[in-house]
């Protein structure tokens, strides 16, 4: 029982110290990332905003591998109204994408448009402003579907594939459920479940909440 008791407790030092991963799929429960306000630009729309050769100042790193929060904002407008101090993330891509929630597109006054990051035909049009000029995306505009970000093995320990549509649930006091999640997967992914600040705020979730997949 002494060597036993002794193993445990240096198991938990080390598992403290960072020395032992804990597979965050094998315990059932997500973590949770809460994604507010923020675009995606080209390298051609940054030329446009910033100047010509510009090169985004990388202010923090983000939960996914090689995602970051850049020093930089913008302006977007639309038919109703503009919103300021909206976040750039990095790295640049090769099509501006801007997110937004459900109640930023009545204030700027247009059409919420639920879609997975990159899929961006037929959605609405936006205004980009920055520092140095201003660009017109003909389209881009979206409301981030929810999803769980997972790698390879994450999704075959779970028992799930690629795009696949499934529900999770949280606890507490405003706790629930929301369905139409879906699975994106790749190995440069962390796994996590992502959500946009009204969805979060409407179940009482934090950064700190852990959720779990309904079968």
């Amino acid at each position: 029982m002494e060597n036993y008791e002794a193993v445990m407790k240096l198991l938990l030092e080390a598992v403290k110290s960072g020395d032992v991963k804990v597979d965050k799929a094998s315990t059932g429960e997500i973590p949770v990332g809460i994604s507010n306000r923020h675009v995606h630009l080209s390298q051609g729309h940054v030329d446009t905003l910033f100047g010509p050769g510009y090169q985004l100042t990388k202010l923090k790193d983000l939960s996914q591998p090689g995602q970051y929060a850049c020093k930089e904002t913008i302006t977007i407008c639309g038919p109703k109204g503009a919103i300021e101090k909206v976040r750039v993330l990095g790295p640049v891509r090769n099509e501006t994408q801007v997110e937004v929630s459900g109640g930023d597109c009545i204030k700027l006054g247009v059409k919420s448009n639920v879609r997975l990051s990159g899929d961006l035909s037929g959605t609405p049009a936006i205004t980009v402003v920055g520092p140095k000029g201003s660009v017109i995306a003909n389209e881009g505009l979206i409301v981030a579907q929810r999803h769980i970000h997972m790698t390879p093995e994450d999704a075959k320990q779970l028992d799930l594939a690629n795009g696949e549509l499934v529900e999770i649930k949280t606890a507490g006091l405003r706790g629930g459920t929301y369905n139409s999640v879906s699975i994106r997967v790749d190995e440069s992914y962390s796994l996590e479940c992502h959500l946009d600040v009204e969805e979060a705020n409407a179940m009482g979730i934090t950064p700190n909440t852990k959720i779990q997949i309904c079968r």
